[in-house]
């Protein structure tokens, strides 16, 4: 088998920069700045954002649910507490903190074109 590892996410936007500043300002992403492009990394991962231009055959964000990638999870400490930070700064919530099962907690938020983003706190002596 092969090893792999964790390289990047990568995001399509309309408005890299509102993406990133999104990403910075409610998950807390350090926004990192290459010639021509703008990147974030979030939670040990790099994200990143290709511009979105007018007529280049990208297709619109899909509803939800549908096949294909459904999310993308971070794991936090204090789920109530980060949920609260971030419905503070007007976050949508597809799903509100919850216990999925004994140890793990989870939630969904909608973020920028309408990617969907799982928050989940693992309680250690469950894992």
């Amino acid at each position: 088998m092969p090893t792999v590892t964790w390289d990047h996410i990568h995001l399509r936007s309309p408005d890299p920069e509102a993406t990133a500043a999104w990403l910075h300002d409610i998950l807390g992403g350090e926004i990192i700045r290459g010639p021509g492009r703008i990147d974030v990394r979030l939670g040990g991962a790099n994200v990143f954002i290709a511009p979105v231009e007018a007529g280049d055959g990208v297709n619109a964000p899909p509803a939800t649910p549908y096949q294909g990638l459904d999310h993308f999870g971070l794991a936090v400490k204090d789920i109530d507490a980060v949920a609260a930070e971030i419905r503070a700064k007007g976050v949508t919530f597809t799903r509100e903190p919850t216990t999925i099962r004994p140890g793990v907690r989870i939630c969904f938020i909608r973020g920028p074109q309408g990617i969907s983003i799982e928050l989940l706190e693992r309680d250690s002596k469950y894992t």
